[in-house]
């Protein structure tokens, strides 16, 4: 075990099973603070993006010095694996000291292990920091449909924008159609992640739902029978754009970073991006040209949070909490909002921060390429997670890369 409780003999010489063990309260936080020290957190975190890295790193280097929390980042290719190694644990009677502390997790992922009790909590509106956390404007109680109820913790916002070069295109595109348009007019030069890819997914249901004529069937569960008259739509899109996408669509970039670097090379003029500062952020670090912009589309674009999850075996569960509650913090995201660090849009509600806090924020400059809350528009709300399982899955079917 990664943390032995007080409580540990007594219960033992009684025979209970580990699994029995008492967790400690989360709204007992000087309890949580004290279980914490010296544990070591494994944060099963997408690993793909040298700035999300780093400022993993630097989250580590903070618990570490306040609360005595070691922080290690494991990098993933995947969330499911994360979520998989969970569940063979159950599976095989691991439960407790799970290799797996914390995932940053939403959508779908997060509904499987809710749905399989592989979650610890409720623990997230307990947590000192949540008192600055805006639950009215933004979707931080729900995930992809699914209620949260305190089994993930909110770090960042974010909404598709779509990334292009000023030097090479003359106007933004309005709508999906548009898109489509211009892409016949330049053929080659637009891509999208390969799906499963989260981004390249996202791209699916972004057109999915500005092209289907009943957004409220996307936030129920696929319903086999409609499935394949919601999507057709989505697949004569498909149809049209894949022949004139970058490679004429036989190859696709594996990642966001990948896709940005075909911008950077000249490859490509059009890109996504579910982080409206992240073009800001990479012309900051020179990934980008200075000429590169965002736009949204007129209708609105997908929007959700990002958060982060303990496995219900985890044997550092307060560390957790407090590495959870530490990137709740106005500290951290003032960082994380900050366009030379990630670009990534706040959790919190400014009128529930101090002077000085609201100040800061105010005066962070979001960089050239980032739009403003009023430019970035309505916010489109995410399908059940159920939708982007079954459209990659089709979608391989029809596009796969390779065939």
């Amino acid at each position: 075990m990664k943390t032995l409780l007080t409580a540990l003999p007594l219960l033992a010489s009684l025979g209970l099973p580990m699994a029995a063990l008492a967790e400690t309260d989360p709204a007992d936080w000087d309890a949580v603070t004290s279980a914490a020290k010296g544990q070591t957190v494994y944060w099963h975190a997408w690993g793909g993006s040298t700035a999300t890295n780093d400022f993993i790193a630097w989250v580590g280097d903070r618990v570490s010095e306040d609360y005595g929390v070691t922080l290690e980042h494991v990098k993933l290719t995947d969330t499911a694996d994360a979520v998989t190694r969970v569940l063979t644990e159950k599976q095989a009677g691991q439960d407790d000291d799970s290799a797996v502390d914390m995932i940053w997790i939403n959508g779908a992922n997060f509904a499987s292990m809710k749905e399989a009790d592989l979650l610890f909590g409720p623990f997230a509106e307990d947590l000192p920091n949540w008192q600055y956390v805006d639950v009215d404007g933004k979707t931080v109680q729900t995930d992809f449909t699914v209620p949260v109820e305190g089994y993930e913790s909110p770090w960042a916002m974010a909404q598709v924008v779509f990334m292009y070069d000023t030097a090479d295109m003359d106007a933004t595109l309005p709508t999906a159609e548009a898109m489509l348009e211009w892409a016949q007019a330049n053929p080659g030069r637009f891509t999208y992640p390969q799906p499963p890819d989260f981004l390249g997914a996202t791209f699916l249901k972004q057109v999915l739902i500005e092209l289907t004529d009943d957004n409220d069937v996307l936030a129920k569960p696929v319903d086999e029978a409609d499935f394949a008259a919601v999507t057709a739509p989505l697949w004569d899109y498909l149809d049209a754009l894949t022949p004139v996408l970058w490679r004429q669509g036989q190859a696709y970039p594996a990642t966001g970073p990948a896709q940005l670097q075909l911008m950077a090379d000249n490859e490509i003029d059009l890109a996504i991006s579910f982080s409206p500062g992240e073009a800001s952020t990479a012309i900051a670090n020179n990934q980008l040209p200075d000429t590169v912009r965002t736009f949204v589309l007129e209708a609105g674009t997908l929007g959700n949070a990002s958060f982060v999850a303990v496995p219900y075996n985890s044997g550092s569960k307060e560390g957790a909490m407090v590495v959870a509650n530490f990137l709740m913090s106005p500290e951290a995201q003032l960082r994380a909002q900050d366009p030379n660090i990630l670009g990534y849009g706040t959790v919190l509600d400014m009128a529930k921060l101090s002077e000085d806090e609201r100040t800061a924020f105010a005066n962070l400059d979001l960089g050239v390429a980032t739009l403003s809350p009023a430019e970035l528009g309505t916010v489109q709300p995410e399908p059940h997670g159920s939708w982007m399982t079954r459209i990659t899955q089709e979608w391989t079917e029809r596009y796969g890369a390779g065939q």
